[in-house]
């Protein structure tokens, strides 16, 4: 028996983008900002950084979206790719005394609950908690890490005190379970 892969709304979208559809591509923004949003804010922790950030990385899915294989993941995980990817080249490109700026930290989060805090949290944010909580601790929050403060393998591999080959594979392994979750398959 064939096992039928859940409905993937977001890669049906972007099989029409790579066809040039720009009615998709709106329903595509309209559908996936909110949670982008979510991502690059933080990440860049700058507001007005994550905003130009957002328009980027709908300008690179416009002209990448071709690339997009539904058999190697769902689309909503790809999109989310590409700005974690965005966001990592622009905080490697700030200058030093940029980053290391915690009292600035402090203004950048408004922690009344916004449009899109509101967003995110719907849809498959319970699954991805219930997902994260079958991991083993120490690896879930090495990809939490990885995929939402955008740390560097060396950075992580220091953090959980591991060699950087076994940082890798329990993030390789992470998502790989967590794949499997998220996909209502066995449970890790």
């Amino acid at each position: 028996m064939i096992e039928e892969r859940p409905q993937d709304p977001v890669a049906d979208l972007l099989k029409r983008i790579a066809a040039q559809d720009r009615a998709a591509f709106r329903d595509l923004y309209a559908s996936t900002s909110a949670k982008l949003m979510g991502v690059l804010l933080r990440m860049l922790r700058q507001r007005s950084e994550a905003e130009d950030a957002l328009q980027e990385v709908y300008t690179r899915i416009w002209l990448r979206a071709a690339r997009f294989d539904p058999a190697k993941g769902r689309g909503m995980t790809w999109v989310i790719a590409v700005a974690r990817h965005l966001a990592i080249d622009r905080l490697r490109a700030r200058p030093e005394e940029h980053q290391s700026s915690d009292d600035a930290l402090e203004f950048v989060a408004d922690q009344t609950p916004r449009a899109e805090s509101r967003l995110v949290a719907l849809g498959e944010a319970k699954r991805i908690v219930e997902c994260f909580g079958t991991l083993d601790a120490a690896r879930a929050a090495a990809v939490r890490g990885a995929y939402l403060d955008g740390l560097s393998y060396a950075d992580l591999s220091l953090r959980h005190d591991v060699p950087l080959n076994t940082m890798r594979t329990w993030l390789r392994r992470g998502l790989q379970a967590l794949r499997a979750c998220m996909d209502g398959g066995v449970r890790p």
